[in-house]
């Protein structure tokens, strides 16, 4: 069954509307398809995690080239037909959960336990959910290998970007920090039902093997990218006066010094090892201030 029919079908059953509060937009490229299938390196030694299946185009592809595949679905009214229509397959399992709340992890054990060699996750994300998913996944340590996600062009962009880019932000460490981000190709507005208003592109997360920096205190180092970050035209030294525990400017000055950072530069100038360095000398520094006043 072609997608398009697959959402003809879907219309016909009349149980189901689209949503605009759910940003649901059904895939119809059958070559887009293939070029998921392709970049996501899937084989049967795969067990796939797809968020959002919506009328089970990209499902079934996953199903024909994976090992096992859990959809998580939040739109109860999609049910019944996804359990029509793929419920035939017997590695498919289906659940009826917010992604964002569901127990991911009990899943990934079991299938580890079966035998299964890489965890994937697929998605064709909500726009205005995708960066709450993509943290929740990366933040909560999952054991995933992989993931594959369609989502608006512009946050792909800004995954993928380079110190001292535009596009190269909070999001941008945050997810680098986990991972290696890449924007592998661009989806045209016209291969979904409905059309989205946005661009859409294809990025693929894949996890690091080590971490890209020794970072003891991961919090201390979000605490400091988001300080960064939260006014992009302030150099370091005028935006990390809002840390809790910097006192003033002397004092961000100095530690920014520890660091061997320019206390002029911007927050998106910094890639993650400076980030990481300043996260590991900044108590440091300031335990070292606190002794030097006391004398």
């Amino acid at each position: 069954m072609t997608p398009m029919e697959k959402i003809r079908l879907l219309q016909q059953s009349g149980s189901f509307q689209f949503t605009k509060s759910l940003g649901q937009n059904f895939l119809t490229d059958e070559n887009i398809l293939r070029k998921m299938a392709v970049t996501a390196k899937l084989t049967k030694a795969d067990a796939v995690i797809e968020i959002g299946p919506g009328a089970g185009i990209v499902t079934e592809m996953l199903l024909q080239e994976a090992g096992s595949v859990l959809a998580v679905e939040i739109d109860k009214s999609l049910i019944p037909f996804l359990q029509e229509t793929l419920g035939h397959y017997p590695h498919f399992t289906l659940w009826h959960q917010d992604v964002l709340k569901a127990n991911l992890a009990e899943w990934i054990t079991a299938q580890r336990a079966a035998g299964f060699q890489s965890i994937k996750v697929v998605g064709n994300l909500p726009y205005y959910v995708t960066t709450p998913i993509i943290m929740k996944l990366l933040e909560d340590g999952l054991d995933i290998d992989l993931m594959l996600f369609m989502i608006q062009k512009e946050v792909a962009q800004r995954l993928a970007a380079k110190p001292g880019t535009k596009d190269y932000g909070a999001l941008t460490v945050g997810a680098r920090f986990y991972c290696e981000a890449e924007k592998v190709f661009d989806v045209s507005p016209q291969v979904f039902i409905p059309r989205p208003k946005v661009a859409s592109a294809v990025v693929r997360l894949t996890r690091h093997e080590t971490p890209p920096a020794d970072i003891p205190d991961p919090a201390l180092f979000f605490q400091l990218v988001r300080a960064a970050f939260g006014q992009r035209r302030k150099t370091l030294l005028n935006a990390l006066g809002t840390m809790p525990d910097a006192v003033d400017k002397a004092d961000v000055a100095r530690r920014l010094n520890d660091a061997g950072i320019d206390a002029n530069r911007r927050g998106e100038t910094l890639s993650i090892e400076e980030f990481a360095r300043l996260a590991s000398v900044w108590p440091d520094s300031s335990d070292d201030k606190e002794q030097g006043t006391g004398k």
